[in-house]
């Protein structure tokens, strides 16, 4: 086995062979941060790095597993944990000159669980500046790269954790999705990314009191999704929106013969890239092949269902950053400060109304989900945007046509405004740059074990995607 295939290693795999002692964490984190230091300037992932700390945790739990003692559900992994959430004591800059730097005065919850599971943080991955973008780079620490096309983003806002997990700079990734920013970096880098349903993981005052904001994991496969979500998963006694009891998802799941499954290839409102379009109905077929059945849908969304979606994050989100514009506006970057002043301006109705649309939207997907076992549609409309795009002064177009720049090549957002229904993206394909491409699979409100069990159903159905050198980006070696 070489380095390369240890970067690539599932968690689970890298668990059962430490428990065998067949592998020491030590080997596994050595490899993994050989590889970092290897790819970081073609892929610029990572902003702080803790490789030091990391090798001493690591030798410990290579002591634990040595001794037989017990160990964590995820004891002596590389988890790269997006620089946006805290760490007690570690600086976190959330992609902003403002904050570059500061000290965290304590964990926050999901960090604090994958911790205590003996998951070992080696390094903060890249954000846009606020997270506030569906692409990664900021005048902080400069623009994060796609591992399979450098000259594409690899998604926002939990760009740097996608991009590590393909790079194999970690094992495991967190990330945060308040219109999309697990998913989008998922499709784009063709990794897994689970928007849980709001309130499955407990998240931090205010926005874990916004409906459209989740945290969740990232992973190179469905099992390692759902090990990295039992960890994050339950109540918290800071978290008042965290729900009870905890959930734990099963990891063998029965087979989805006889399954209905509908899907739309655009929701009714999304221009979508032809190759997305293409690696989409394949991933139907896999689908079918797997017995179930397979239907299009019309959804009947009102049309203003996009811009609903962003008047919502512009009145909370937007108006949230917009505080900082007195002091700091010349300190942030361009898309941040058209945001925040967006959300300055935005109005009480705007709420009101994104709300009005939300009950629209599920008027007709709740029933037809009464119908069917769970509803399909590309995670992005485009395979990815230019690394450097800048959603505040340029423009965007899919099959020649302009959208908005903005979410306007995503398909992620709407099912934050439905924000109850979990979400799995997975990987379909990939498009003629090399770009993958990613399917939502969407479920009954609450209904977490159904996606992951169509997801786990299509990955075994398909193939793993990173097992050898033509599933991976070609990066070179560790």
């Amino acid at each position: 086995m070489t380095d390369l295939d240890l970067c690539y290693m599932p968690a689970s795999k890298a668990l059962a062979l430490f428990r065998e002692k067949k592998l020491s964490p030590v080997e596994l984190m050595r490899a993994v941060i050989e590889r970092a230091e290897a790819t970081h300037e073609a892929i610029n992932a990572f902003t702080y790095r803790h490789f030091d700390e990391a090798m001493d945790l690591a030798r410990k739990a290579e002591a634990k597993y040595a001794r037989g003692a017990r160990t964590g559900a995820l004891e002596g992994l590389p988890v790269a944990v997006k620089d946006e959430s805290y760490i007690e004591g570690k600086p976190t800059s959330g992609g902003s000159l403002i904050l570059k730097d500061m000290i965290a005065p304590h964990t926050s919850p999901v960090n604090e669980r994958l911790m205590k599971a003996g998951g070992i943080v080696h390094a903060r991955t890249a954000t846009p500046e606020f997270s506030c973008a569906a692409y990664t780079w900021s005048r902080a620490w400069g623009i994060s790269r796609n591992p399979w096309n450098t000259d594409r983003t690899p998604g926002g806002s939990s760009g740097g954790s996608a991009a590590s997990l393909a790079a194999g700079t970690s094992t495991l990734a967190t990330g945060s999705d308040i219109g999309g920013s697990i998913r989008i970096p998922a499709s784009c880098c063709g990794v897994v990314g689970f928007k849980p349903p709001y309130g499955r993981n407990p998240g931090e005052a205010p926005f874990n009191l916004d409906f459209y904001c989740h945290e969740g994991p990232l992973a190179r496969t469905v099992e390692d999704a759902i090990l990295f979500q039992n960890v994050m998963a339950g109540p918290h006694p800071q978290d008042i929106a965290s729900l009870r009891p905890k959930l734990r998802l099963p990891t063998q799941y029965e087979p989805i013969k006889g399954w209905k499954i509908a899907y739309s290839i655009d929701l009714g409102l999304f221009e979508v890239d032809e190759e997305v379009r293409r690696n989409t109905m394949a991933a139907l077929d896999v689908f079918r092949s797997l017995g179930a059945t397979v239907e299009e849908v019309d959804l009947g969304w009102p049309a203003d269902t996009l811009a609903a979606g962003m008047g919502y994050l512009e009145h909370l989100f937007g108006a949230f950053i917009s505080k900082l514009l007195t002091e700091h506006g010349d300190q942030m970057t361009t898309y941040a400060r058209e945001f925040a002043e967006k959300g300055a301006n935005s109005k009480a109705t705007d709420f009101v109304h994104s709300l009005e649309v939300a009950g629209a939207m599920y008027a007709t997907l709740g029933p037809l989900l009464e119908e069917y076992d769970v509803f399909i549609c590309p995670t992005n409309a485009l395979p990815a945007a230019p690394a450097g795009h800048d959603q505040s002064k340029d423009e965007l177009s899919i099959n020649g046509k302009p959208v908005n720049p903005s979410l306007g090549w995503v398909m992620t957002t709407p099912f934050n405004t439905l924000s109850r229904c979990p979400v799995l993206s997975v990987p379909s394909g990939r498009a003629g740059n090399s770009v993958p491409t990613g399917i939502q699979i969407v479920g009954r409100t609450y209904s977490d074990a159904d996606v992951f069990r169509a997801g786990m159903a299509y990955e075994t159905a398909r193939g793993a995607w990173y097992a050898d050198a033509a599933g991976r980006p070609a990066l070179g070696s560790a």
